[in-house]
């Protein structure tokens, strides 16, 4: 009897399928500081013990992507370690901030399934959540996932396609209890600029970039336990390129806006997201942000401010898609989030 796990492929998932993920991760202080070595991640609240007393939290949390990875790659065994590729995110939520010390465990739900016209793969959702040892959901969201069919006779389950939110609205955020940015540190964090500084359609170029080196993608991978193929093995794919991990991606351009969205200091909100392009090893990250609206929050001092974070490989800032609506291929990333802002 076969003891080794081939993992899923299109056929094998059916809509209602709960699936509890393996091996939970009891999180340090290491992940932290491999975290902003890989990244340029520099937004105090998640670099500073003290920064965070100052604005009502016990201590630094985790950065928000970072334990957005360890959920994630928690699923990958069972979701998409036969992917042809990560299509995209809805309905993203960060419940509860995660602290050095807790254990972080992933359980998926099935919620659509369609088979692609080829007959050779299909498209899977899941919702996914993430828990720590409290049995907390600390966050949850769902993605869709390009599957490769093994056995090209099964036939094609019945197409269900949810119903998501376009993006989430403001009473859908959740803000950390405690948090306070009414005696916020402007100096410490950077820059000046706060929620009323921003307007709806501003577009702010980050300036910098950075090049993606495939040790270093690889090492943030397997920091995630991300056991996908495709990002390791050349056989893996037809052009015997490892792909960089999406998520690489969205760190990495999370990172780069600090230089213009320096208060940003916390993703709340997940609206929507799309690899438009692969990544590769060798490719320079750029990135702009679009502000796409503004909110009040509950909490003192604090605001929720819309984002549109655009990763590229250079061409054109502020260009996305071509006349025909298809993404350029300089664009790697679109994602649409919420973040919490000092006003």
């Amino acid at each position: 009897m076969a003891k080794t796990n081939p993992g899923r492929f299109f056929e094998d998932y059916r809509v209602g399928d709960v699936i509890g993920h393996a091996v939970p991760r009891t999180v340090s202080g290491g992940e932290r500081a491999l975290y902003h070595a890989l990244y340029p991640a520099r937004h105090a609240l998640y670099s500073s013990d003290e920064f965070a007393r100052g604005c009502g939290l016990p201590a630094s949390p985790m950065d928000d992507l970072a334990a957005f990875h360890m959920v994630f790659g928690k699923t990958v065994p069972d979701v998409s370690l036969n992917a042809l590729a990560n299509l995209g995110y809805a309905e993203g939520r960060w419940l509860k901030p995660v602290w050095p010390g807790d254990t972080l465990r992933a359980t998926s739900e099935v919620i659509g399934l369609k088979q692609n016209s080829n007959g050779k793969s299909g498209v899977v959702w899941v919702r996914t959540r993430g828990e720590n040892q409290r049995g907390e959901v600390v966050m949850d969201y769902v993605r869709w996932v390009m599957v490769r069919k093994h056995d090209m006779d099964a036939p094609a389950p019945e197409t269900v396609i949810p119903d998501l939110k376009p993006a989430l609205e403001a009473g859908d955020l959740v803000v950390p209890e405690g948090l306070d940015f009414s005696d916020y540190d402007f100096t410490l964090a950077g820059e000046p600029h706060r929620w009323g500084d921003y307007e709806p359609g501003e577009l702010i170029d980050h300036v910098d970039g950075v090049t993606v080196e495939e040790a270093e993608h690889m090492m943030a991978t397997r920091l995630w336990q991300n056991t996908a193929k495709v990002h390791y093995d050349v056989t893996a794919r037809e052009d015997g390129r490892r792909l960089i991990y999406g998520g690489h991606v969205i760190s990495m351009a999370r990172a780069l806006s600090f230089n213009g969205l320096a208060n940003a200091q916390m993703i709340v909100g997940l609206n929507g997201g799309a690899h438009a392009n692969p990544c590769y090893g060798g490719d320079t990250i750029r990135a702009w942000s679009e502000v796409l609206d503004k909110a009040e929050t509950p909490a003192p001092g604090v605001g929720a401010i819309r984002l549109r974070l655009v990763a590229t490989k250079g061409g054109e800032p502020f260009t996305r898609k071509g006349e025909d609506g298809k993404y350029l291929s300089h664009v790697m990333l679109d994602l649409d989030y919420w973040a919490l802002i000092p006003v």
